[in-house]
């Protein structure tokens, strides 16, 4: 899927009154107004300019616009003081996310070099340039009494800080805007007995405006047979490219899985899919298990391809991965299995398709004489997450709003892990093994949860209130 630039809309707010008392007050606004969008521009934003709205009418009329350039954030940049009945009208009428910004020029008035202005107007005119704070306590009484929500970033134009949380906003934007154009794939049907896994794909498509395609494993199967023989030894030669197969992996489990990868391939181009959630047995017709054998070299080429693929038809995961993935994150199929309290490591990790796209080095190819838990053998995948900061994220279903997010950073360390032909990782937890795993049990999480690199966790609270379900970082 290719990636949409965000459509953002931005409008400074002011007053009109203040025009002809003020000389220069509107340039100088209208200036620093331009100075926002070009920054904007620089994230990637496609920017709908709304200019500056310092008026009931000129809000109505902003309004409209955002309507129609269909705009998916609202930023509103407070540049002076202005009556609330001059945003609530621009609000009411974009009905998207609105960001306000509390940015003043600088980081500090400088008292006197204003109080050397020539006379009284002049330094009340450069005065109300520094106003951004003033209305901003009267704009957020109105919309909390509208019932429309809004965020705040507070500080200056020149402030780092303030520019590195608009980057976040920007970057959940676009997250949230993906989710909504979101295919989530899912084929075959759940892993029995695993009762924290199933979930109400209504639901899904509420909080998050994906899509559900249900898919037949029958199709994956038939694709299969449509598959050439040139093209399975191509796919082969790019197995070596992408893995370290191993030795003892023999050309015919290698061509098994080529073949199988060539359909997803297909299945996917031919339902437009960007995600997807997978477990079938397969028993009682050999081609079928022949195929669901066979996936998970696939599945991790997709996942690297920023389609992501969870096992054991984990739907919560797969949206957990896919918004790992479009924050640029990665995000990986995993569950922690064990302690190693001497160290103070959780160990981590799972069967099925790795995000080989974040592995730490190359990602191992070794066959199965046996899948643990699953019908058939074939070829798996073993990697370890690349060392350095990372974070969890778990979609979490809740009673009250639908799902919501849970949230971890970690370190992903070097050390000693498990050769058994899984990914498996060992993560550590600034609050310690032992605690991070009872907060994260508290949560009543599904067993599952998706590993990406880097700390995200203020862009994923980010996103969850773009989203308006809630979210909880334990560490």
């Amino acid at each position: 899927m290719a990636e949409k630039a965000l459509r953002v809309g931005l409008c400074g707010i002011g007053l009109d009154a203040y025009w002809p008392q003020f000389t220069g007050l509107r340039e100088q606004l209208e200036s620093q107004l331009a100075e926002v969008q070009a920054r904007l521009e620089s994230l990637g934003a496609q920017v709908e300019p709304l200019g500056l709205v310092d008026s009931p009418q000129r809000s109505r009329e902003a309004g409209h616009a955002c309507r129609r350039a269909d705009i998916e954030i609202l930023f509103l940049y407070v540049t002076t003081y202005a009556l609330s009945s001059t945003v609530l009208p621009l609000v009411q009428r974009a009905r998207v996310p609105v960001i306000v910004l509390n940015l003043q020029p600088g980081a500090a008035i400088d008292y006197a070099a204003f109080n050397r202005l020539p006379n009284r107007t002049a330094m009340t005119g450069a005065w109300l340039a520094w106003c951004s704070a003033c209305p901003v306590p009267e704009i957020a009484n109105v919309l909390r009494r509208a019932r429309l929500p809004f965020h705040q970033v507070t500080g200056a134009l020149t402030d780092a800080q303030a520019w590195q949380e608009i980057e976040e906003w920007v970057a959940a934007a676009r997250v949230r805007s993906a989710l909504a154009e979101n295919r989530l794939g899912l084929l075959g049907h759940y892993y029995g007995g695993m009762l924290d896994v199933a979930t109400d794909i209504t639901q899904v498509s509420i909080a998050f405006g994906s899509h559900i395609e249900m898919l037949e494993a029958d199709e994956l199967s038939a694709l299969r047979l449509q598959v050439s023989e040139q093209a399975i030894a191509e796919r082969v030669q790019d197995f070596g490219y992408q893995f370290d197969i191993q030795p003892d992996c023999s050309p015919a489990e290698l061509a098994r899985a080529a073949r199988t990868s060539l359909a997803l391939d297909r299945l996917v181009e031919n339902h437009d899919l960007h995600s997807l959630a997978y477990y079938y047995k397969g028993t009682g017709v050999a081609a079928n298990e022949d195929t669901m054998s066979s996936i998970i070299l696939g599945t991790s080429l997709l996942t690297a391809r920023h389609i992501p693929v969870a096992g054991e038809y984990e739907v919560k995961n797969a949206i957990a991965m896919k918004i790992m993935d479009c924050f640029g994150a990665g995000g990986s199929f995993t569950e922690y299995y064990a302690l190693d309290l001497t160290d103070d490591i959780v160990l981590m990790g799972h069967d099925g398709p790795g995000h080989i796209a974040i592995a730490e080095g190359k990602t191992r190819v070794r066959p199965l004489d046996v899948y643990h838990g699953k019908v058939g053998r074939g070829l798996s995948v073993e990697m370890s997450v690349r060392y350095g900061p990372v974070t969890l994220l778990s979609v979490v279903e809740d009673r009250e709003h639908g799902f919501r997010l849970l949230a971890a950073e970690a370190t992903s360390q070097p050390g000693p892990t498990l050769a058994i032909g899984n990914t498996n990782s060992r993560y550590r937890f600034p609050i310690g093994a032992r605690q991070f795993v009872q907060n994260w049990n508290e949560q009543g999480p599904a067993h599952h949860c998706a590993v990406g690199v880097g700390h995200i966790a203020a862009r994923i609270g980010k996103l969850a209130r773009l989203l308006e379900i809630p979210v909880v970082q334990i560490c």
